[in-house]
């Protein structure tokens, strides 16, 4: 080892030594924002919860300030007292809590790359700052391991998920095959569910969507059809060895470790917001269809127009959020340098 890399690893190891102290106290300033923006959310009247194009209370407003107000008490805690076993329980509670207020953002990121508008800024911004928030308090959660030894330093070889995980992931892939199809008919002028493509264009051009949007749909190409593809290969890449490790078809990349992060990132977001969505999204269809409630036509010609349309959409959003949030755990377990070699990862 020369002395540059001495030098490298002694710096990396102080600065491992103070980041959980210093990450602790980042999440206490997240949180005592978050509070805050919650409080003055309330107080100004701004609600945080949209449905159905309408606004709801300000309920959610104080939903934010008691998660904003956990989490500052129990940071708060970890600075001055360090990660104890009941903090560290504290904080995975306060964490699930701010994932789940941060449930849709993915579906608000979608719409602004398609160059459309959010429901409510506001709401977007809470989201936003909740996904923040929870990535800090799992950092703080887990900030009690070290480097060091065996199992802090190992690199574990590229892995494929089990049987079972694929199998997932297999259904998850072939759910988004109706919702691809119908999306690529009207892409290509056809007609689905009594609607033609002409007559989907201009709706999305009075819904704002962007220049973009409409110039690949002009062209055939469904922006949303191909997010799904994009979801899929995500998808695979947390099963298979070249999630890992970047393939060679990558050209420069090749041979290189993946950053844990990177797949995980994207896959962990889509499973907090997808999956929760899709399955609600059933239920609430499966009601619909039973006529216990009723389907907004929206912009279609009939209410069975619609719910045809919904079945197809929700459904694969259901299936394949589940299958996302099994691939991702299994790639956060295969991945994991401090977990034993040779355990379960089903």
């Amino acid at each position: 080892m020369t002395s540059v890399e001495r030098t490298m690893k002694a710096l990396w190891s102080a600065q491992w030594q103070r980041w959980p102290r210093w990450v602790a106290r980042a999440t206490m300033l997240w949180a005592v924002l978050y509070a805050g923006f919650g409080l003055a959310c309330v107080l100004s009247g701004t609600p945080l919860l949209h449905y159905g194009g309408g606004s709801g209370s300000s309920g959610l407003g104080w939903a934010v300030v008691a998660v904003g107000a956990v989490a500052t008490l129990v940071s708060g805690a970890v600075v001055l007292y360090g990660l104890r076993p009941a903090l560290r329980v504290l904080l995975w509670v306060a964490c699930g809590l701010a994932a789940i207020t941060a449930f849709s953002l993915l579906m608000d990121v979608i719409t602004l790359m398609l160059g459309q508008g959010v429901d409510s800024r506001a709401s977007a911004a809470s989201k936003a700052l909740a996904a923040f928030g929870a990535v800090l308090l799992a950092a703080t959660a887990r900030s009690g391991r070290r480097p060091g030894g065996p199992a802090g330093t190992a690199v574990r070889a590229p892995s494929a998920a089990p049987r079972l995980v694929q199998v997932a992931v297999w259904a998850g892939t072939l759910a988004f095959v109706p919702y691809a199809v119908m999306k690529l008919v009207w892409a290509s002028g056809g007609v689905f569910a009594g609607i033609s493509g002409e007559e989907k264009l201009a709706v999305s051009e009075r819904n704002g969507a962007s220049g973009l949007f409409l110039t690949l749909e002009s062209w055939g190409l469904d922006p949303t059809a191909l997010l799904a593809v994009l979801g899929v290969f995500l998808l695979w890449g947390l099963v298979r060895p070249w999630g890992q490790v970047f393939p060679r078809w990558t050209l420069f990349l090749r041979g290189r470790r993946v950053p844990r992060w990177l797949p995980l990132a994207p896959a962990l977001l889509g499973a907090a917001t997808l999956a929760p969505y899709g399955v609600v999204g059933v239920g609430y269809l499966a009601l619909a269809t039973a006529d216990v409630v009723t389907i907004r036509r929206g912009d279609f010609h009939s209410s069975g127009d619609a719910l045809l349309v919904g079945w197809i959409g929700v459904a694969a959003f259901a299936v394949y959020g589940i299958a996302l949030t099994l691939a991702a755990r299994s790639y956060w377990l295969r991945t994991d340098p401090a977990r034993p070699t040779g355990a379960r990862t089903d």
